[in-house]
């Protein structure tokens, strides 16, 4: 965040959230005051929250015209009106404010980061080479007025030298991209300068930004001094890359690495490969298989499983941007389209797509070494041995997921297409050799259930997985030795916890079963049905504890009786017809008296 004397609310609150600029009017700088104006500081902050951490050029690039927008809006200093363009020159008259100095800090990292999404994007588009040329000259421009500024007596002694070396570090990069090396090198080590003297006159909280600046600067120093005729220079910047590890430098430390063997392709151009020699015309190619070719040694030289690992994870990277080039380039042969549908091929294959088999096994050797790299390391934090504060313990079915992705991988190997020389055997000793680590692991997670019985069925799987690639390993000859040791070790400790196993699954059940066999009974009955045995039961203040039973069983209780009268049918019940009134008929007379006056009826 910068500090500053004169209006330090307004600018504060565009350092803090980076979007919304104070919308203060200005005030005038005292006499006795000077401007505090921290250039890095500010910069770094902005890159960092909107998108150069994730290399996204042009989401900065936009952020950089919003703000220097809304700038120019709440200083009131607009360029012209809705009809015209009417550019205005900042001059130290006009800099009543801090927040003037931004103007031309934001136009020079726009048109900055605006040439390195053009450079990014020239590897296709040659003709955008130039136009980064111009955008980096008018970035140029801009921090030249940005240094012309910070020299007036109204900014203190740190404002001067941090626009100074910022001037600096981009003129230095325009040099570097028109390769005067000579050039570029004074300005780099000028702005190297300034930034050691900033970090030693700070406490050691504000000094950390200086010294990452000058971890930056300083193999752009040693690149330049190599195209310089510096011999030396070339192993120095190797050096810094072995002792990274995977961040923003390291990418940039092998970008120029990849640059400096770009001068070495040409003795490069063609490859053998199982026998069969190909050319390679293709540029970016020719540099990835030189960074393979060096990047052995450099694997070999460097200490620390992380840094190997950064190696590794490089090589992949640029592995799949060669690959992405050739199969371009294969677009119009039919074979290769065939196999990308996994149609089968007769004939011999053409020699770029014989070239991209052989990128294809580079990428899916090199993963299975970068696996076999993190399997190592997170063997160091299994449970049961001493694991330092801040890590995590190691599950085996982590190493099971590796060791899936390496089997996986050798069984790909043999059907690469063109692929003369029978490789399956090799691939099936190895395969075989990592299914009886992969058993092993999935045994330790049965182990730690205490599920005997599953963990000595896989122990059992393990030796016979580990017998078969011992087997294998008499008939091929390439097998190094210590892979041959860890098979051999693997077996005798699965030999030794195999009849511990045993023993374990015996001594659990003879005095483990009885009383367990009682307490799981005991735990099934609801509370209200145990009030006098204790058991320690965890389940009662859960959120649903066992209580009572609910709905409540049934209950046997008597049956209400039931009465059946049988004296009924063997009762004779007294004549009631005396007691009957009987009708007498009228006859014809009555039947047409009671028609005609209605009556027949008492």
């Amino acid at each position: 965040m910068p500090t500053f004397h004169v209006s330090e609310m307004a600018a504060g609150t565009e350092s803090m959230t980076g979007e919304n600029v104070d919308e203060l009017g200005t005030q005038e700088v005292p006499v006795n005051q000077k401007l505090t104006f921290e250039v890095l500081q500010i910069v770094k902050e902005a890159q960092q929250q909107h998108g150069l951490r994730h290399g996204d050029f042009q989401r900065y690039r936009g952020y950089c015209s919003r703000r220097i927008r809304r700038l120019r809006k709440s200083l009131h200093f607009p360029q012209g009106n809705n009809r015209k363009v009417l550019p205005k020159k900042i001059d130290m008259e006009t800099v009543t404010d801090v927040r003037f100095l931004h103007l031309p800090l934001f136009c020079a990292e726009r048109a900055w980061y605006y040439a390195m999404q053009l450079k990014s994007e020239a590897n296709t588009e040659q003709r955008k080479k130039f136009h980064t040329l111009a955008k980096i000259k008018k970035a140029v421009t801009y921090a030249e007025e940005l240094a012309e500024l910070c020299k007036s007596p109204k900014c203190d002694a740190q404002t001067q030298l941090e626009s100074q070396a910022y001037l600096s570090w981009i003129q230095a990069g325009m040099y570097f991209e028109q390769e005067v090396w000579d050039k570029a090198m004074k300005l780099y080590t000028q702005a190297k300068t300034i930034y050691e003297k900033l970090a030693s006159a700070f406490t050691e909280d504000s000094q950390a930004l200086y010294l990452q600046m000058v971890d930056e600067v300083s193999p752009n120093i040693r690149y330049c001094a190599y195209n310089i005729g510096d011999e030396s220079a070339i192993a120095e910047l190797k050096e810094m890359r072995r002792k990274g590890g995977e961040d923003q430098l390291t990418s940039h430390l092998d970008d120029l690495l990849s640059q400096t063997r770009e001068k070495q392709t040409a003795t490069l151009s063609e490859v053998t490969w199982l026998g069969r020699s190909v050319p390679v015309k293709s540029e970016p190619v020719r540099v990835f298989l030189l960074n393979v070719q060096e990047s052995t040694k450099e694997i070999e030289s460097t200490e620390g499983i992380d840094g190997k690992i950064s190696i590794y994870e490089s090589l992949l990277k640029q592995c799949i941007d060669a690959q992405q080039i050739m199969r371009d380039s294969l677009s119009d042969d039919a074979n290769f389209k065939a196999s990308q549908r996994g149609q089968a091929i007769e004939g011999k294959i053409s020699n770029q797509h014989y070239l991209h088999s052989y990128l294809m096994y580079i990428r899916l050797s090199k993963t299975v070494d970068r696996n076999l790299l993190l399997i190592e390391k997170l063997k160091q934090y299994l449970p049961g041995k001493s694991i330092p504060e801040g890590h995590k313990i190691t599950k085996p079915q982590d190493l099971v997921r590796l060791y899936d992705i390496i089997i996986q991988n050798l069984n790909e190997i043999p059907n690469l297409q063109g692929v003369e020389t029978d490789l399956s055997e090799e691939t099936a000793v190895k395969s075989t050799s990592y299914k009886a680590f992969r058993s092993y692991y999935i045994a330790q997670s049965f182990l730690a259930a205490k599920k005997w019985t599953e963990t000595i069925a896989l122990y059992e799987r393990v030796l016979k997985h580990a017998s078969q690639a011992l087997k294998g390993c008499k008939k091929l000859k390439n097998l190094s030795k210590q892979e041959i040791s860890s098979i051999e070790e693997l077996v005798n400790r699965v030999n030794g916890e195999k009849y511990s196993c045993h023993a374990n699954s015996i001594l659990d059940l003879e005095t483990v079963a009885e009383p367990v066999a009682d307490i799981s009974l005991i735990k099934k009955k609801p509370l209200i049905d145990r009030f006098d045995d204790y058991i320690e039961d965890k389940s009662v203040t859960t959120k649903k504890p066992n209580l009572v039973s609910f709905p409540p069983d049934f209950e046997p209780i008597p049956c209400r009786p039931l009465f059946f009268d049988l004296a009924l049918n063997h009762v004779d019940f007294p004549s009631i017809e005396s007691k009957m009134e009987q009708k007498k008929s009228g006859g014809l007379t009555g039947m047409v008296k009671g028609w005609l006056w209605g009556g027949g009826k008492k």
